[in-house]
């Protein structure tokens, strides 16, 4: 899938409100935060370990969080430049 079926992934799945958390980003219909599962996969929770640990999230709501993730990565992170070579 394109960088494009990724931003519908996550943006269809993962909305911020200022009436909810404080406006941190959650999963639609939930008080799960985005941080909250991209910490669980980051200590290495499997996705069925996050989805027992919070029933009211989807297998796809976990992709979206890994589709968030890549393309901030790709956002974010910038490209170094080149050595100068004299």
């Amino acid at each position: 899938m394109g960088s494009t079926g990724n931003l519908k992934i996550f943006e269809e799945r993962i909305v911020r409100d200022k009436g909810i958390c404080g406006g941190e980003a959650v999963f639609k219909g939930t008080r799960v935060t985005l941080r909250t599962v991209l910490a669980s996969l980051a200590d290495g929770d499997s996705v069925e370990e996050i989805l027992a640990d919070f029933p009211s999230l989807k297998a796809e709501d976990v992709q979206a969080a890994i589709a968030f993730a890549a393309a901030s990565a790709e956002e974010d992170l910038p490209v170094p430049e080149a050595p100068h070579i004299r």
